[in-house]
């Protein structure tokens, strides 16, 4: 295969969001589906694996390889085209959220779905089925996608939709990269009449409070996401702070032309007078339990403050993407090989929700892996295979990852396993590191797994579509990503 233009490759180290996993590896570039596709056939002839990837937003190993290549997309990034009647987009593979939303703003529009960060890419989204703080009344990243192209290990490729090839739309929605390489997808957003949503903070006592509040509310709210301080402790348990947030309603803003202004959702290029590129070092001296349990608390205060302030007004920009506030927030957390942060993201069901929250905050307690930060959401099912959504709520935990705590972190989050799978609940690849083969295979429907085992087969007989979380997971590698030696090296 020499001589054939796949795009550009190089040898780099390639980690998970969180930088806990990572190895180095050969990352390929394509910039069109034939060079996607000349990249499939030259590792097919190498026999090496391919490793789907956009920008890297997973926490864990959803995207990372020790054994294959490392496949870039982030190069196909071209927007088809925008309806501004309809507000459907069509983009490239690996077009971001971020330009998605630069794009549709202006217009009048907004992403149906977006995350807390505004830079994965579409196809990544799409892949691991991402959802928002709406997903209580919108769904799913995967809900809201009209139609995809997937490139199979074959080179065809295939357009999917709910009504051509609807086993492989619902499979490779949520299907983590695994079936093939999602080449564009076309995807509908929200009518909106001002560049900005009215928010309001809610205060509550404990976790019990939280849920009331926001399940009362899920009728008639357009975002619901509560901040949970997870080091508070017996009546206070679960305490924190609720966002509500709603669209403006047309006219309602008497200056839109302004607030729909790209400009106006430029995020601060300083937080207290500090550039927010150095923020994060200054994060770094809370960067511990007892730091982050004064942090936790000085929050818990600022929201009664908050909430005295009833309702203000935010841009899109400011409501939605509070990860990005803080460019490279994550290195608060370490800046060596191997350490930082992983996320622990446990979806339970409505019915044993409260119980099953309860008992995981304790467990960190006993078990001295607190989180650092807690995040409690309202969802709704999904009819995608591999989904994480039930009709109830989930619970995104920050803890942090060093060399000494290894061990004793990835044993506590065994038992975290145990207590959502005893409730009836399911994880997300998105964020997962730690699950083992039997939790996925307790956590997921029978039926669903055993044919999203059988279309993988049979689409990608050779297994060319291989990642870190992948072998973990379903191929029960017994030294997968989580557990094997950091920086193991994969430069076939």
């Amino acid at each position: 295969m020499a001589g054939v233009d796949i795009g550009r490759v190089g040898v780099e180290r390639v980690e998970g969001w969180g930088m806990a996993v990572g190895s180095t590896v050969r990352v390929v570039r394509p910039r069109t589906v034939e060079q996607l596709r000349a990249a499939l056939r030259e590792a097919q002839s190498a026999g090496v694996s391919l490793a789907p990837r956009g920008t890297g937003c997973s926490y864990g190993d959803a995207s990372t390889t020790r054994h294959g290549w490392s496949l870039d997309l982030t190069g196909m990034n071209g927007i088809h085209d925008f309806d501004c009647g309809t507000g459907v987009a069509d983009l490239e593979a690996g077009v971001t959220i971020r330009q998605l939303w630069r794009t549709a703003l202006p217009q009048g529009w907004w992403p149906k779905v977006v995350s807390g960060t505004m830079f994965p890419t579409v196809a990544g989204a799409a892949g691991m089925n991402i959802h928002g703080k709406n997903n209580f009344k919108v769904g799913t990243f995967g809900d809201n996608v009209l139609d995809l192209d997937l490139l199979l290990a074959s080179g065809e490729l295939v357009t999917c939709s709910r009504e051509e090839n609807p086993d492989l739309f619902h499979a490779v929605i949520g299907g983590f990269g695994m079936l093939g390489v999602i080449t564009r997808v076309r995807t509908r957003t929200t009518r909106i009449h001002s560049g900005e949503v009215k928010v309001k903070g809610i205060s509550c006592h404990d976790l019990a409070e939280m849920m009331a509040y926001m399940d009362a509310h899920t009728g008639e709210a357009d975002y619901l996401v509560g901040w949970v301080d997870a080091f508070a402790r017996d009546e206070s348990l679960g305490r924190g702070l609720i966002h509500h947030a709603d669209y403006l309603e047309e006219g309602e803003d008497e200056d839109a032309a302004r607030t729909l202004t790209l400009a106006h959702q430029d995020l601060p290029t300083s937080i207290l007078g500090v550039p927010k590129g150095e923020v994060w070092r200054a994060l770094r001296l809370f960067n511990h339990p007892a730091g982050m349990r004064l942090m936790n608390a000085v929050k818990q205060v600022a929201g009664r403050m908050e909430e005295w302030q009833g309702f203000y007004r935010q841009s899109h920009a400011a409501f939605n993407f509070l990860l990005d506030y803080v460019p490279d927030w994550k290195y608060a957390y370490s800046r060596r090989a191997g350490e930082g942060l992983i996320q622990y993201q446990a979806f339970l069901p409505k019915e044993r929700a409260h119980e099953g929250f309860v008992r995981l905050f304790e467990e960190g307690h006993r078990s001295g892996h607190t989180p650092f930060l807690g995040v409690l959401k309202r969802h709704r099912p999904d009819p995608f295979w591999m989904t994480h959504a039930v009709d109830g709520w989930s619970m995104a935990m920050d803890l942090k990852v060093t060399e000494a705590n290894r061990a004793s972190l990835w044993e506590a989050c065994r038992r975290f396993s145990e207590i959502c799978l005893e409730v009836g609940g399911r994880f997300y690849f998105a964020k997962d590191l730690v699950i083992s083969p039997d939790a996925a295979r307790r956590a997921f429907p029978a039926e669903r797994l055993e044919a999203f085992l059988a279309l993988k087969a049979e689409v990608d007989p050779g297994g060319l579509f291989s990642t870190d979380l992948w072998r973990r997971v379903f191929e029960g590698d017994p030294e997968g990503a989580s557990h094997g030696p950091l920086g193991a090296e994969a430069c076939a």
